[in-house]
């Protein structure tokens, strides 16, 4: 059973999982959020280290900067010389997000642009916005961008990723762009609440590993962007320790608060 539990920046549904029984039978699926809610709020209403136990990295996504069909840009540098002296806005998927952090750090820390952040409830409503033409650019992960970049609705103009992929090769790197080292992913991983016995967490790691194995489960994830992290829990676990301090890092260059 799937219990969609949206709302700020994913700490909903933390919160119920963190207080969850430490059974293996209620896991959280979360993002990068979770990484970057460490810092962002005050009070998150859970302690990422104390309250969870990292199970599975399932997959990663790098970001992706696209226009509308219209927009006459049609590179990273042409957008951004385009929108010197004047106002941008950029939508993203909600205050916070890792599409957010990036998007800020590119347009206004690193290009110098006057960059007016747009927020959206979610990656699938900011993906309307840029086909209806409402807003100027789209800072978002790949999975929900790319069928409309292939279908001709979207302009892709740089992927945060430091080689391009597969996914979309026509698409340069923000790197390509004039911003070497530019890197951005998001990623999705599975969390049990802590205490969660050790052969629980080994068992539900393996069989998430199997399906990630699987050649068709492989294939529909790399068309959408995302490619597979199979690996075992500690290894996860390492990851997100670096995910926070490096989203840490982020939040206090850009000065960005959920509060």
């Amino acid at each position: 059973m799937i219990d969609n539990r949206g709302g700020a920046g994913g700490n909903i549904a933390s919160r119920l999982v963190a207080s969850a029984p430490p059974d293996g039978h209620t896991l959280l699926v979360n993002t990068a959020a979770i990484s970057i809610n460490v810092s962002l709020h005050r009070n998150p209403g859970f302690d990422i280290f104390r309250d969870f136990i990292p199970v599975a990295h399932t997959g990663s996504t790098p970001g992706l900067f696209a226009v509308h069909t219209s927009n006459s840009a049609g590179s990273l540098q042409d957008l951004i010389r385009l929108a010197k002296g004047r106002n941008l806005n950029y939508a993203t998927a909600g205050v916070g997000s890792s599409s957010h952090l990036a998007g800020d750090y590119l347009l206004r820390s690193l290009a110098g642009l006057n960059a007016t952040h747009v927020p959206y409830q979610g990656g699938g409503p900011a993906t309307a916005a840029a086909i209806a033409n409402q807003i100027e650019v789209l800072s978002l992960s790949m999975p929900p961008v790319v069928p409309h970049i292939k279908g001709g609705r979207l302009k892709g103009l740089a992927i945060s990723s430091l080689s391009r992929v597969a996914a979309l090769p026509d698409v340069p790197t923000v790197t390509e762009g004039g911003f070497p080292g530019f890197e951005e992913r998001s990623w999705v991983g599975f969390f049990a609440p802590a205490k969660t016995g050790p052969e629980i967490v080994r068992k539900l790691n393996g069989e998430v590993n199997q399906i990630l194995a699987l050649a068709e489960v492989r294939a529909r994830l790399e068309g959408l962007g995302l490619e597979p992290q199979p690996g075992t829990a500690d290894q996860f676990a390492q990851y997100v320790r670096g995910e926070v301090g490096k989203w840490a890092q982020i939040v206090k260059k850009t000065g960005i608060s959920a509060e």
